[in-house]
């Protein structure tokens, strides 16, 4: 019951029914998914550990601002640790095999062959974790791997549009062709131009999925008090 109520409770986080700022109880959630509040707390503080949730004394939850600030801060050490990879592959004596793989995912045959929702997430989060870990640093991975875990609520906003998933293929096969070239320099130029164009519309993206739920929001709490809801 814990694990479900903690996957249903994410599942909201990343859909943005919850946005950030919103406060709850232990019992609202509990009433809503037809679970006791054991369960209910234990996934709350699962998720307050993943840096998700904030609970406050007497007052109960509140899902957690969001700070773009820390957001700026984690994408400028991922970039700094891929760009580190790209140098570290390239002074190798011979091409890791991971490479052949990814060219393969990122250049298929023909455009329909492309992966689509929510896999196209997983693949470019597998890209850029492959690249690292093929440097060969196992401390560089470990902390790619946790920056890629607290990024993922937004970076996967950066695959609900076709034309941002289109860009996410050329650009990832471009980067793959200055590593292929041994290349170090161009291929850290690549990545950190493919990171910061994802890095602006995932933010932008974002704020208007936290505006349009706070209408949304500010709608249903006027028609529940008779209130006219505001345009």
């Amino acid at each position: 019951m814990s694990e479900r109520v903690y996957q249903a409770l994410k599942e909201d986080l990343f859909e943005f029914r919850l946005i950030p700022g919103d406060r709850f109880t232990e019992t609202d959630v509990a009433k809503r998914l037809s679970a006791s509040r054991t369960p209910v707390r234990e996934a709350l503080y699962r998720l307050q550990q993943e840096g998700y949730m904030d609970v406050h004394f007497r007052s109960g939850w509140q899902v957690k601002p969001f700070d773009f600030a820390q957001v700026e801060e984690l994408y400028d050490l991922r970039i700094t640790l891929e760009r580190a990879a790209a140098h570290k592959i390239c002074r190798q004596t011979s091409p890791p095999p991971v490479l052949r793989q990814l060219n393969a995912i990122w250049r298929p045959d023909h455009p329909s062959e492309r992966a689509i929702g929510s896999t196209v997430r997983a693949l470019d989060e597998n890209f850029h974790c492959e690249l690292v870990a093929a440097a060969g640093n196992r401390e560089m991975t470990r902390i790619h791997q946790d920056i890629t875990d607290r990024l993922r609520i937004i970076r996967r906003l950066d695959f609900t549009r076709q034309d941002r998933i289109d860009a996410t293929y050329q650009e990832h096969a471009a980067i793959l062709d200055a590593l292929a070239n041994n290349n170090p320099g161009d291929a850290a130029e690549k990545l950190t131009t493919h990171i910061r164009i994802s890095q602006a519309a995932v933010q932008e993206i974002t704020m208007d999925k936290i505006r349009a739920t706070a209408l949304e929001h500010q709608q249903r709490f006027s028609l529940a008090n008779g209130q006219t809801p505001k345009p």
